[in-house]
């Protein structure tokens, strides 16, 4: 049986009406995944891009120490706590002390003691004062060479921070603009090279579908729908290639172009969007209208 509080969390993913989100996951028997696919074949929705599930709160925190940087989330229960001083000092403790460390996991992070006291204490303490729940949910540590250079960008207070790392430059605002774009555009990879064989073949098979599932291609010759097929594909793709993408601060060129004037090189990136990937839970409100629809 399909639930109400599937329906919408596949409409926030992808925009579809609600009766379509319903239709599609009872054709894929409530599978969220394929259900998009199903969307976006019919034609009914793009790509789900991978920050449309925001939903838990808390903030995120980017810090450069040298030739370390790392990107961190914590998460807590409801935005307020997130400007709690408390919650702050949590996060910026956290931030300062693990990017010093080899700890790769969140599980070895709250065994480590900073100031006599282990992370997993630090946590206790917070959730206990402030009287929600506070987890540290993950972390990404990034290290360069001295003839490379890291860019960063906060935004928000913490919503979303990114670290990107680069080629040596002599533009003195590269590092910090890629970072800001990466923050604003969301691109999954660096560039079409860089895309997994899988993830490029899915993409083809969804444009396959729509191109089968529009009456009016029916009557074109194979060759001009292989064209239309690839001309599809490399839009779509070019939408999370960070070197295809159109600079956020002119749009006319691409972030290509940037980089070559600048004479660098993405090399990595990480981004973290708060609660990205948690599914947030439903106020009273929206489960009430979404019976209501379901004549619940």
């Amino acid at each position: 049986m399909i639930t109400a509080s599937q329906v919408k969390e596949l409409r926030d993913k992808t925009g579809a009406g609600m009766m379509d989100c319903k239709k599609a996951l009872e054709e894929t028997n409530g599978d969220l995944n394929k259900a998009v696919d199903w969307l976006r074949e019919k034609g009914i929705a793009k790509a789900a891009k991978k920050a449309d599930r925001i939903a838990a709160e808390g903030l995120t925190k980017a810090v450069v120490d040298g030739n370390k940087a790392i990107v961190l989330e914590i998460n807590s229960e409801t935005d307020f706590v997130a400007k709690n001083e408390q919650f702050l000092t949590l996060l910026n403790t956290l931030a300062t002390h693990l990017v010093k460390t080899n700890v790769k996991t969140v599980e070895e992070a709250l065994t480590l003691v900073i100031n006599g006291k282990a992370v997993s204490e630090w946590i206790a303490e917070a959730t206990f004062t402030i009287g929600e729940k506070i987890s540290l949910r993950r972390f990404e540590v990034l290290t360069k060479r001295d003839d490379e250079v890291f860019g960063s960008y906060i935004h928000m207070g913490g919503k979303i921070s990114v670290i990107v790392k680069l080629t040596a430059t002599d533009s003195p605002d590269i590092a910090k603009d890629m970072a800001m774009q990466v923050a604003s555009m969301n691109p999954g990879y660096i560039s079409r090279k860089h895309m997994p064989s899988d993830f490029v073949d899915h993409e083809r098979n969804i444009q396959k579908e729509i191109i089968k599932n529009d009456p009016t291609m029916a009557s074109k010759p194979e060759n001009v729908l292989n064209g239309i097929l690839e001309g599809r594909l490399s839009k779509v793709l070019q939408e999370t290639s960070l070197v295809d993408q159109l600079f956020f601060k002119d749009q006319d060129v691409k972030v290509q172009k940037v980089l070559d004037q600048a004479k660098a090189e993405v090399l990595g990136f990480v981004r973290y969007a708060v609660g990205e990937g948690i599914e947030k839970k439903e106020d009273n409100f929206a489960e009430e209208v979404m019976n209501t629809a379901f004549g619940k």
